[in-house]
């Protein structure tokens, strides 16, 4: 069971309420030109409410629906061309009574082959005028121009370029436009003929995906549609993150005026552009539980099931006022159902288990949450293939997944320490979900405190504590304090291989976590360390070694510094391998904290010597960074103290 992650027109999310308002209004303004803006998050809805606007609309009468994706156009034709030509072929396409054949037509066709022509020769201006441009520019300038040569090697001159435009000029008619401006006024009247040939009183352009585009391609769509902006009967409904718009206005003009600011001229050149915009709201925690129970419900019977559209229409009563409704209970769902399926069932707990936090954590996004449903149902599937589907509980696998996806470092702490545990538990768990309020037994509370010591004053479970997502996660049902976590460490190695670690490491493994922990929460182990035999202290400092050089991150001190200056300041031994890791730091990518912060770690003559040569090999390594540069400040302030 997997959920398909594309537009739909089946309507989940009462979004048919925002399709059904665009609708109206562009009925309202047939006779005016309108930009309306479909704007949410990537993987809100934008996509599915376009598909809504093209149903409603239909196809036929004097009303005319046209998709236009930018996205597919990318990289092979040049975007403001592409929709122009791409809403005359469709027009064409749509309305059988045109032919490519009448004067109108082919006079429409033959000023978008002199927008063409104009624009790569405006390109290539200096080129000819200073030297041959190559066969590869001339054959931009030609492409799918049938009266030109068809070798571009033999335009290769500036006479050739010239008499390129003239050929097309030549196909319009006497005394008309010869500049780019003139000829894209002569384009608008040319295309309000041809609507008007059609019988067509209103043409409304869906353009979609605009903000997977690269930053030029998405600009050059927006000013292609300012070319239609002025044309009566023409409305374009724009569907893009208007953050990724913004960043692509900022990219193409880097040079925006100082008097505003960027943000400010890129806000406003997409306002001045789209006259009404609507935002998709996300999805709130009742919203999120009932999608969700949607989703699963209709992945076991099937979209095209005659109770599940009765089941789809209860849910939309309910999203008509989220603040007042609940989530689908299983009694609504057997008035709707009849007689429920075990499936449905176990659809309606998961929903019930994962809703809130999903709400949360998806931020309210119904592609976060559709992908995280997919892996989930696609790990739990891997593990019946494999043979072990027994042990992975959906209930269980999903808790986890939801740290995995959402709360990262708290997923590795928990992998690596079951990983560890011969009985694959974590034991910081039992202090973390009875200081929460988990409802795991007494028994079970008991039993792990006595295995694993004083639990509750672990400096790990301290910080966990001291967050409010992790704790709002520790509620969430079931417990896994007494769940033997290592057929789902195995089901997602997908991501990382927490077993190969901790079969090297043993007990060590949750030292090497606590280790990665905050300074405060690092500075209390001090006395744990002390336990440590030195070679145990040298196994502990090169997992911890490999872990920090392994995010490949060091503009800020990466987690794990605080914890091995803790351990190498208490088995001071290990110093030496202390330098090594500090010397086999990349310079050019590395921030100023290597420079200081080792006073009472480094103490042995011989390391103290060999850090201060390392520092004058940053200062005098030639790259710019923050770490030469901190090097260098450090080597003159030493000079000015001696």
């Amino acid at each position: 069971m997997i959920l398909p992650d594309n537009e739909t027109r089946i309507d989940l999310l009462n979004n048919e309420a925002i399709a059904a308002t665009i609708i109206a209004l562009l009925q309202a303004q047939r006779a005016h030109p309108v930009t309306v803006g479909v704007h949410g998050d990537w993987g809100a809805g934008k996509s599915s409410i376009l598909e809504m606007i093209e149903a409603g609309l239909g196809g036929s009468g004097d009303v005319l629906c046209l998709k236009f994706n930018s996205w597919r156009f990318q990289g092979f034709e040049d975007a403001k061309i592409a929709l122009i030509e791409g809403v005359v072929t469709g027009l064409l396409e749509k309305r059988p009574v045109l032919t490519r054949a009448t004067e109108g037509v082919k006079d429409l066709f033959a000023r978008i082959d002199w927008l063409k022509v104009a624009k790569h020769a405006g390109g290539l201006a200096f080129t000819a005028f200073t030297g041959m441009p190559t066969p590869d520019q001339i054959s931009a300038i030609t492409n799918g121009l049938q009266h030109i040569l068809a070798d571009p090697a033999k335009l290769a001159t500036k006479e050739n370029i010239s008499a390129a435009i003239e050929g097309v000029k030549s196909v319009i008619k006497p005394a008309e436009a010869k500049n780019v401006p003139e000829e894209i006024a002569e384009f608008r009247k040319a295309f309000d003929k041809l609507l008007k040939d059609a019988g067509i009183k209103q043409l409304v352009v869906l353009v979609d995906d605009l903000d997977r585009c690269l930053p030029d391609t998405a600009i050059e769509t927006l000013e292609a549609i300012r070319l239609f902006v002025f044309t009566s009967g023409t409305a374009f409904v724009v569907a893009a993150d208007e953050a990724m718009i913004e960043y692509s206005v900022r990219k193409h003009f880097p040079e925006l005026p100082e008097t505003t600011g960027p943000r400010d001229y890129a806000r406003n050149y997409l306002e001045k552009l789209i006259q009404i915009p609507f935002r998709i709201p996300a999805l709130g925690e009742t919203e999120t539980r009932i999608y969700v129970t949607l989703l699963l419900i209709g992945a076991e019977l099937g979209e095209a099931d005659e109770q599940y559209a009765k089941l789809i229409a209860v849910a939309r009563e309910r999203l008509k006022r989220p603040w007042e409704s609940a989530p689908l209970d299983f009694a609504a769902i057997k008035a709707a159902l009849g007689d429920v399926k075990p499936a449905v069932q176990n659809a309606v707990t998961l929903s019930d288990q994962i809703g809130p936090i999903l709400a949360s954590g998806a931020k309210g996004n119904p592609r976060q949450i559709k992908r995280f449903l997919n892996t989930l149902l696609l790990r739990q599937q891997t593990a019946t293939a494999r043979g072990y589907g027994n042990d992975v509980k959906l209930p269980v696998l999903a808790r986890l997944m939801l740290a995995e996806r959402f709360i990262p470092r708290l997923f590795d702490q928990i992998a690596f320490a079951a990983a560890a545990h011969p009985k694959g538990y974590c034991d910081d768990l039992v202090a973390l979900e009875a200081a929460t309020g988990e409802k795991a037994t007494a028994d079970t509370k008991v039993g792990k405190a006595k295995e694993s010591g004083d639990v509750a004053e672990s400096a790990l479970v301290t910080e966990w504590l001291a967050s409010p997502q992790i704790k709002a996660w520790s509620q969430v049902p079931p417990p896994l304090a007494n769940v033997d976590l290592r057929p789902y460490l195995f089901v997602t190695k997908d991501r990382k291989d927490y077993f190969g670690a901790a079969s090297a490491l043993g007990h060590l493994a949750g030292v090497v976590e606590k280790l990665l922990g905050p300074k405060l929460a690092v500075q209390s182990l001090d006395a744990d360390l002390k336990l440590l035999k030195e070679p145990e202290a040298a196994q502990v400092f090169e997992a911890l070694r490999s872990r920090i050089m392994g995010e490949d991150s060091f503009m800020t001190a990466p987690l794990g510094i605080d914890g091995l200056s803790v351990l190498v300041k208490t088995h001071p031994v290990l110093q030496t391998n202390l330098l090594d890791f500090l010397g086999a730091l990349p310079v050019e990518r590395c921030g100023a904290w290597p420079v200081s912060g080792w006073q009472g770690v480094v103490t042995d003559q011989a390391a103290a010597t060999r850090l201060t040569n390392l520092i004058e090999e940053w200062a005098t390594s030639g790259k710019k960074s923050p770490l030469a540069n901190a090097a260098i400040a450090a080597r003159k302030m030493k000079s000015r103290s001696a």
